[in-house]
């Protein structure tokens, strides 16, 4: 048998292990648990806690949070109650005696928007001009140049300034060539995220004796794509769930101003395998934009809308529905498939794929509405955006379709479009059902 001072020398010899052993190691990779977590008001989470750890309970602002177990047997299952929406901190300790950490809690309250579904024109202008093509151009000396391409420059290029003036557009760059003649331009140009400068000497052609560098450019985009919520308190939309990107390169079109417009469906392109449907419309109103564009990104277009965006079906906002409530099994989704009409249609969550960071690959649904299927043959190109709504909450939004089955695509968390308009909600740190205190 050990004596009282044996114990006491192997409990803290047990200590001292656990803390070196930690020591190099952050808290939060420890209790994986983050170091800081939010919860919607009234929402109830659990906490898992395993030894070595204990929760000090005196520690919490109850007048925010009450901890509670989920039984009375089981002491270790604690539910995070939310009283009041504010912050308050968890502390962590080690044996139930040496403080180890803390856990801060953010209760907040919950976030309402408004669906979108309507069909909706997208009119882009880039910042500078994109590179799409390159050409040799036969001078004077009847020789064959490309002074773009000496000077280092490739397709999917922006060229933002010539000679320290910002280009406005396709002619604009042709105007300030032809100005400086023979006259070496600098130009700013971005690839990707590096912006450099580079030289390029103008030739003149002698098919029309005008001064050329060599590359074929585009200024502009406009397409049909489908709006995917509005925020009452902002003014702020979101749509597509995906990029606009140009056509011949692929790659992302940066902003400098956009707006969009209200569209008109006029015909839908059946999706078959192996080739993707298309939703047809027109715009109208173009003189009365119902939005301006601020930002194209991988997960949507955002932008400020100048009067408020409602629909039919949805006047008042609903509450957005996070990754951790996103369930298998029935949804519906919101577009428009007929003029400018937006309706309701039957789909089935085939599988959630629970994320830290934003990705277009949610989730995976199928379309099980006769009449959606009829119509279009499952997700064509312009539904993406068509918001998806799970147990009266908005969740994510319509992204890509399958190519080899039109009756399945992607959709894309609501949180990662909310986060990407800059309204702040959960992000990373979320709770999930139930977060565990590992050993």
């Amino acid at each position: 048998m050990f004596s009282n001072k044996s114990n006491r020398i192997f409990l803290i010899f047990f200590v001292l292990l656990l803390l070196v052993s930690f020591y190099s190691l952050s808290f939060e990779k420890i209790i994986n648990v983050p170091a800081e977590i939010k919860i919607l008001e009234d929402e109830k989470q659990s906490l898992h806690i395993r030894f070595p750890f204990q929760i000090d309970h005196t520690k919490i602002d109850t007048n925010i949070l009450k901890l509670s177990p989920k039984t009375e047997k089981d002491k270790k299952m604690l539910y995070l109650d939310p009283v009041n929406i504010g912050k308050t901190n968890i502390q962590v300790k080690l044996l139930g005696i040496i403080p180890f950490g803390s856990v801060k809690v953010d209760v907040v309250p919950k976030t309402k928007i408004i669906p979108g579904g309507q069909s909706v024109g997208v009119r882009l202008n880039t910042k500078g001009v994109l590179v799409v093509g390159l050409e040799e151009i036969k001078g004077i000396d009847h020789k064959y140049h490309n002074p773009a391409e000496e000077a280092g420059l490739t397709i999917g290029d922006s060229i933002l300034e010539m000679n320290h003036i910002k280009i406005k557009d396709a002619d604009h760059v042709t105007k300030i060539v032809n100005d400086n003649k023979n006259h070496k331009l600098n130009l700013k140009v971005k690839r990707r995220n590096e912006v450099f400068h580079v030289d390029v000497l103008p030739i003149q052609s002698v098919e029309d004796e005008e001064y050329k560098i060599g590359v074929w450019v585009r200024d502009k985009t406009a397409g049909i794509g489908t709006l995917t919520f509005y925020h009452p308190a902002t003014n702020q939309f979101g749509a597509l769930g995906h990029a606009i990107t140009d056509v011949d390169t692929g790659l992302l079109l940066t902003v400098d101003n956009g707006q969009i417009v209200k569209s008109k469906v006029t015909s839908i392109e059946q999706g078959k395998k192996g080739k993707p449907g298309e939703i047809k419309g027109i715009f109208y109103e173009t003189s009365n934009p119902i939005g301006n564009l601020k930002k194209n990104t991988n997960f949507g277009i955002y932008g400020e809308a100048h009067d408020p965006l409602i629909n039919e079906l949805y006047q008042k906002p609903i509450e957005i529905g996070y990754q951790y409530q996103v369930k298998e099994g029935k949804a519906t989704i919101l577009t428009t498939i007929d003029n400018n009409k937006v309706e309701a249609f039957e789909v089935y969550i085939e599988k959630v794929n629970r994320q830290r960071t934003p990705n277009t690959k949610s989730m995976v649904i199928r379309v099980t509405d006769p009449r959606l299927l009829k119509k279009s043959g499952g997700i064509v190109q312009g539904m993406s955006g068509s918001p998806i709504i799970q147990n009266n909450k908005l969740i994510g939004a319509v992204t890509h379709v399958f190519v080899n089955d039109p009756s399945k695509g992607y959709g894309l968390f609501i949180e990662w479009m909310m986060q990407e308009a800059g309204i702040d909600l959960l992000q990373n740190n979320q709770v999930a059902d139930d977060y565990g205190l590992a050993q």
